[in-house]
């Protein structure tokens, strides 16, 4: 998988791996053994135990209707899922994650270059107690792209001491609009429950001293725009 990381920045790590590029499944580049993936519904299954961490890669160019529907259903068994794509045609993504596992921890990382129009809905919804849902997305937003997101988490009831947190950070053009809508459904006391929006704006001190490095004014805003897409 060293590949992912040399070709596309994606850092890989001993998991049991499901690998998608340009929204299509690769059973040839994936090295799981325990999760089930049905092609039909575009859903993962995570249904029994594994030793190693599952890790969820997608990777490519995105366009029309994505979804991806994810369901833990084992307990203690950290899940990740690593986004990172573009769009230069309409996308319209929706991911829906249903944690079940005690204990069970769900972390997303999303990283998407619009160039044109990109409606985003995360759905985090806890059916266990003591379950973790993360989920953090970074938007750079070019010149007259429209942007609308939406996150949505769920803990039901009964269901005490969960965590849960869908973030989103956009870089925008001042040309691109934005809609970013949050909204929350706790039903039983967290142990956190946290949404949060921003837009990233660099400062002039950055740009300062980026000029008197004698870079273009194109080579500054490639170079921001990179770190602000890989900063962790």
């Amino acid at each position: 998988m060293s590949y992912l990381w040399q070709e596309f920045n994606i850092k890989t790590f001993p998991a049991e791996t499901l690998v998608f590029r340009d929204g299509v499944f690769c059973p040839e580049l994936s090295d799981y053994k325990n999760p089930e993936y049905s092609r039909e519904k575009n859903l993962i299954l995570i249904n029994k135990k594994s030793k190693l961490p599952v890790h969820i890669i997608y990777f490519g160019e995105i366009a029309g209707n994505i979804d991806l529907n994810i369901n833990i259903n084992i307990d203690n068994l950290p899940v990740f899922m690593t986004f990172k794509t573009f769009n230069k045609k309409p996308a319209f993504l929706n991911i829906f994650v249903k944690n079940a596992g005690k204990n069970s921890v769900f972390n997303g990382n999303i990283i998407i270059k619009n160039h044109r129009e990109l409606n985003i809905r995360l759905f985090g919804e806890h059916f266990n107690e003591n379950t973790g849902i993360f989920i953090h997305t970074k938007v750079a937003a070019y010149k007259d792209s429209i942007n609308y997101m939406e996150g949505i988490a769920k803990i039901n009831k009964n269901m005490p001491e969960c965590d849960s947190d869908i973030s989103f950070t956009v870089m925008a053009d001042n040309n691109s609009k934005i809609t970013i809508k949050p909204t929350q459904y706790i039903n039983s006391i967290p142990k956190n429950a946290a949404h949060s929006a921003s837009l990233y704006k660099p400062n002039d001190n950055q740009i300062y001293y980026l000029q008197t490095s004698g870079l273009s004014s194109k080579e500054i805003k490639e170079l921001l725009e990179k770190a602000f897409l890989e900063e962790d």
